[in-house]
């Protein structure tokens, strides 16, 4: 191997042309550009935000200047990924086909190490008995799920799905390398995956676990704290920027992928939820692990759920009344008295289930502090109500007599992640879809990076390699009525008369299941193509399908907005039923939009078109995937071309050739369905 520096924006864009040209494939401006930039951010210390469209190659454009700066560096370098999908295709394939063209130009191996959350990992003291099986309360509490489902394994072995797939667990769990959930062929459910894992709670620690030595999650941080380059993803990047814990190693640069994700991930990740029966599921394993009395806790949770049953769906704007501060306050007394009551005297052995029942009594207590500082600390309360699925009439609207469950979620997660995120570190952010138009400002106001006491970054849009006005057009259904609940027939003639101009090959993004099933039932009767709908089998099976035909349509919600990757003629025709808006009751999105208009903004431009022109963008770009695609998107909803804001959604879209002549698209369509295999799009 060779020894000089490799660091240099210079010797960066010579190992990248080096590792193009080993892999066949075409040097790139704009990854040759987004490279250097990456260099240079690295370099100054200063922060970037970086649009690479489709095609660019960003992920070499970033791994080659992290290679070379964690070579050199004393810490750990980091990549988060919002999805799996993209953490494991990093892992499993970009960096090992990386590292094998560039090994003799570098001066040492580089170590890779892959991150996740404790719970992804098999808990082999769980696996060999050391913790209790979960009952039904707890499968209650950490599912949210209405049905919890026994398992006997009686002398034949387990004869329910779920006991088979908890044996094949344990037998999993004596064989697997790292215990890493995602390696495991075929999955399993959550619930099975429940009895062999633990929560960072629920986790004995490393200094009380008999087998804290072999613990897969442990020695998962021990080799990221060693390594060179750490793949990880935004729920860890929230823990350790919100909470302060040390589930990271320490860090000097780290590369966020999928960046236009951070903000929606970081709040997902920070939310809480209390309900009556987390409170319920809390004192039934208290009762159950330890000798501590439980009644005054069930009494609270009683009392909980008839102080809050009468509370509407929604947005609690005005806080709390005084009532239900005080049974909140009995909640969090009761369970620091069950903590107290509960603790392990220090000749007890180790005790999985106790530690279990407290760990669910510290997250009731957690929570029960938060909701009543909620106001003080700035962070937003609702009341929602646990919807059901049924395949044939999709997701059903919450009974209002349903049992009550408390959210709470930061108005902003700015601030903290200014704090805990950019302050110390170098972050350079990317995605296909970062700026509306040339404007980074919506995207990183909502991270931080706008503001009194900013920290210094730079935005820049390397461009794309596709040619975007000659592959794709853009339809906008300019002629039908403004859309309402549900599907309407006019958008359900449109789709007809596009699916048959196309001859099929359409990937059919909806605003919700509901309007996909509605749509998928519909057209199936009215077009002779076969039209496959989210739900009816694995998103990935789905995929494959869609992709191996090319008259076969696929309808779905926001998964498919932003999953689907399938160049080539099988998805020549890309329909959005209508702009992406957050849903009018989304209680989050509304108190971060009045606030905004509190504090003099414009809050619907600020949060709800924001959100939407992203999504959108993310939406459109499923059409053009490789450089010999073509296709139509059609957007049936005439917003987009009449409504003011309609020009600053279409900025953050690619720069297709656009129309609002259904007779010209048609006629585009049919000429694209006939071109012959091959031919591209």
């Amino acid at each position: 191997m060779g020894s000089k520096d490799v660091r240099g924006p210079e010797q960066v864009l010579e190992l990248l042309d080096t590792a193009v040209s080993a892999m066949g494939g075409q040097n790139r401006p704009g990854q040759h550009e987004m490279a250097r930039q990456v260099a240079e951010a690295i370099e100054s210390g200063d922060h970037l935000l970086v649009q690479a469209g489709t095609g660019t190659g960003k992920s070499l454009a970033y791994l080659v200047p992290l290679i070379a700066h964690a070579l050199e560096s004393d810490k750990p370098a980091l990549v988060s990924t919002a999805t799996l999908a993209l953490q494991s295709q990093i892992v499993g394939r970009d960096l090992p086909r990386l590292l094998k063209t560039l090994e003799p130009k570098l001066p040492r191996e580089v170590d890779v190490a892959l991150l996740k959350g404790r719970a992804n990992y098999v808990c082999l003291h769980k696996t060999g008995g050391g913790f209790p099986e979960e009952d039904e309360a707890g499968t209650l509490f950490m599912l949210g799920d209405q049905q919890a489902v026994s398992h006997p394994a009686p002398s034949g072995g387990p004869t329910s799905a779920l006991g088979r797939d908890v044996v094949r667990l344990q037998e999993w769990a004596q064989e697997t390398e790292t215990g890493d959930r995602d390696e495991l062929l075929p999955g399993v459910s959550d619930r099975a995956w429940r009895q062999v894992s633990v929560t960072s709670m629920e986790c004995l620690g490393a200094q009380k676990c008999p087998v804290a030595e072999l613990c897969f999650s442990e020695r998962a941080r021990a080799k990221a704290a060693e390594a060179d380059l750490v793949i990880t993803n935004h729920a860890m990047l929230a823990i350790s920027a919100f909470e302060g814990l040390a589930v990271l190693p320490d860090y000097d640069v780290v590369v966020i992928d999928e960046a236009h994700e951070l903000q929606d991930r970081v709040t997902g990740a920070v939310t809480g939820q209390l309900s009556g029966t987390i409170i319920s599921a809390a004192v039934s394993a208290a009762r159950k692990h330890t000798s501590a009395t439980m009644e005054p806790l069930a009494a609270a949770g009683r009392a909980f759920d008839s102080v809050f049953a009468p509370v509407p769906s929604g947005l609690l704007a005005a806080g709390l009344t005084e009532e239900q501060e005080l049974v909140l306050g009995s909640v969090r007394d009761a369970c620091r008295t069950a903590l107290s009551d509960s603790k392990p005297e220090g000749s007890d052995a180790v005790d999985g289930g106790r530690q279990m029942a407290r760990s669910r009594l510290m997250a009731v207590l957690e929570l029960c502090e938060r909701i009543l500082d909620a106001v003080n600390s700035g962070e937003v309360l609702w009341a929602s109500r646990a919807s059901t699925f049924s395949p044939g009439t999709g997701y059903t609207a919450p009974e209002d007599d349903a049992p009550p469950t408390l959210n709470v979620a930061p108005l902003s997660v700015a601030g903290r992640l200014r704090e805990g995120l950019f302050d110390g570190h170098t972050v350079v952010l990317t995605s296909a879809t970062l700026a509306i138009g040339a404007e980074f400002g919506p995207v990183a106001g909502a991270l931080g990076l706008l503001g009194t006491g900013a920290p210094k970054w730079t935005g820049t849009d390397v461009g794309s390699p596709f040619d975007y006005p000659r592959q794709g057009v853009l339809y906008v259904a300019k002629d039908l009525p403004k859309p309402g609940r549900g599907t309407s027939p006019e958008q359900l003639d449109e789709l007809e008369a596009l699916i048959n101009a196309s001859g099929g090959g359409a990937l059919g993004l909806f605003s919700s299941r509901r309007a996909a099933e509605e749509a998928a039932d519909a057209l199936r009767s009215r077009v002779d193509y076969p039209i496959l709908c989210q739900g009816e089998s694995t998103m990935s099976a789905l995929v494959q399908q869609f992709a191996d035909d090319d008259e076969t349509c696929l309808f779905g919600t926001m998964s498919l907005w932003q999953g689907v990757d399938v160049p080539g003629a099988s998805c020549r025709l890309v329909i959005i039923d209508r702009i992406p808006f957050p849903r009018p009751d989304d209680p989050l999105m509304t108190a971060r939009t009045r606030a905004v208009a509190k504090a003099g903004g414009n809050g619907f431009m600020s949060v709800s078109a924001t959100h939407a022109a992203v999504r959108l963008a993310q939406g459109a770009g499923r059409l053009i995937r490789a450089s010999g695609d073509k296709g139509v998107v059609a957007v049936l909803d005439s917003r987009l071309a009449t409504a003011r804001y309609g020009s600053f959604l279409r900025a953050a879209l690619p720069p297709f050739w656009s129309t609002t002549d259904r007779t010209v698209v048609l006629q585009a369509l049919k000429r694209l369905s006939a071109e012959p295999a091959g031919s591209g799009k």
